[in-house]
């Protein structure tokens, strides 16, 4: 028969497996596949140079359009005089009025109504693929911005990758601090109670707490370091700083590391190099068509309304004020021509341009060797920092081992009064270091594979 007791034992139990389920599942492991998302999705300068590569795109379909002919539509209705005069007449800036009527003897203020309809078109249809290389060029530039904001997106995962690593090794550390704060505590307690006791001298008690003491700065630098890790990435990810439950696999386990070797050819920054040479490339010979002449052909179309008479010449009242009358169009023209326009001087001025270019696409090839030599470079050191990160991995369980036993053995021999105490605080410092130093092998392996991986230009090595 349950008994009040067991009752609440059972009630208890239950609400605490319930609590422990609620908290498992809102504390939900945030992996680094969905930090490198978020990170993409959020951040600033990735978004700003989404909308820059658009923003090229779109000035692709502009140059292709300039290629149309203009088409221009002009109406308009006037009022007032049409005095004319002999004489010589230059619009400067079509600062004139286009008034046509006979040359009086006398000035008159006889005036009605007029209207112009116009239609012209004017169209480039030849001018040596000036409208080609235009378009190139925008696809040029259009392909740096796409390469730009590629390069970018890499630039951002390895970031975001190794700050998430330095946070996994963070949490990892501090979780070992706290163990070795446990551990100080223990000697503490013991030390006390020895002290208490009238076993060992009081100066043991002072010691045991000041190495507790030393634990807990410790600590405190450990959750510092932490915490500082945790905002690194919430920076990174554009999210506000907030507490992250990183995956801890990575201190547990190391890599399965890439064998064959790789070519940095296709690497995105080197890629962005190229395109700049590309872009500049294409400035030039866009530059060159400026030498040229180009080949124009004209359409017009023109009707005319007057409220002045035919016969206003011989008499000056043959005119009407009435609206319609001098609106309503009467007279046509049309016109049609092919021209060619050339600024024979402009070859001269264009050619210091087309040299600038020209060396610029050569300072842009020696930025692009740089950058090569500098990322082989780090290839190759890549593959030194993964040997020199397995080797001290291989180092580190012989390492824990010895200090734990170490310290097993000294705390052991210290609480049947067979050592002294500086021979246990010794053997916690062996100890905390090797676990640190276990912490520490793991992560650097994972952090020697992104460098190999920043290295290649190709994040799936390390994503793999």
């Amino acid at each position: 028969m349950w008994s009040k007791k067991n009752c609440l034992l059972t009630f208890a139990a239950v609400f605490t497996t319930t609590l422990a389920g609620y908290n498992a599942n809102a504390q939900q492991v945030f992996t680094l596949k969905q930090a490198i998302d978020t990170a993409i999705a959020n951040y600033g300068t990735i978004k700003a140079k989404a909308s820059y590569t658009a923003a090229a795109r779109e000035q692709v379909s502009q140059a292709r359009r300039d290629y149309l002919p203009n088409v221009n539509v002009g109406v308009q209705q006037d009022y007032g005089t049409v005095n004319g005069q002999n004489g010589p007449l230059y619009g400067f800036g079509g600062l004139s009025a286009a008034s046509a009527g006979p040359s009086l003897d006398h000035q008159n203020w006889n005036a009605a109504f007029g209207a112009l309809y116009l239609t012209n078109i004017n169209w480039d249809f030849f001018a040596f693929g000036r409208a080609k290389e235009k378009v190139k060029t925008a696809v040029a530039a259009a392909t740096q911005n796409d390469k730009d904001w590629q390069q970018e997106i890499f630039k951002h995962k390895i970031k975001v990758a190794a700050t998430y690593l330095n946070l996994v090794a963070a949490q990892q550390l501090t979780r070992s601090y706290e163990e070795n704060l446990q551990r100080a505590d223990t000697i503490r307690r013991v030390v006390v109670t020895r002290v208490k006791n009238g076993l060992i001298a009081g100066v043991d008690s002072s010691q045991a707490n000041a190495e507790y003491s030393s634990a807990r700065i410790a600590l405190t630098k450990a959750k510092d370091f932490e915490q500082e890790q945790s905002n690194q990435l919430a920076q990174l990810l554009g999210v506000a700083p907030q507490s992250f439950t990183v995956d801890t696999t990575y201190m547990t386990r190391i890599p399965a590391l890439p064998q064959q070797n790789f070519n940095p050819d296709n690497h995105p920054l080197l890629q962005w190099y190229k395109s700049r040479i590309a872009l500049s490339d294409e400035q030039a010979k866009y530059a060159k068509t400026l030498y040229y002449p180009a080949f124009s052909l004209v359409g017009l179309l023109q009707t005319r309304g007057s409220g002045f008479g035919a016969g206003y010449i011989a008499d000056q009242t043959d005119f009407t004020h009435n609206y319609w009358d001098g609106v309503k169009p009467t007279r046509t023209n049309y016109l049609l021509g092919v021209g060619v326009t050339w600024n024979i001087t402009q070859p001269f001025r264009i050619s210091r341009q087309v040299r600038a270019q020209q060396q610029i696409s050569q300072g842009l090839q020696y930025e692009y060797e740089l950058a090569g030599q500098q990322i082989r470079a780090q290839l190759d050191l890549s593959d030194i920092k993964i040997k020199n990160a397995l080797d001290n991995y291989r180092e580190v369980p012989v390492q824990v081992k010895a200090a734990s036993d170490a310290y097993l053995q000294k705390s052991v021999l210290y609480k049947n009064g067979l050592t002294n105490l500086v021979d246990v605080t010794q053997a916690l410092y062996v100890l905390i270091r090797a676990e640190t130093d276990k912490d520490i092998a793991y992560s650097n392996v994972w952090q020697a594979l992104l460098l190999k991986a920043a290295a290649v230009g190709d994040f799936s090595i390390f994503e793999n």
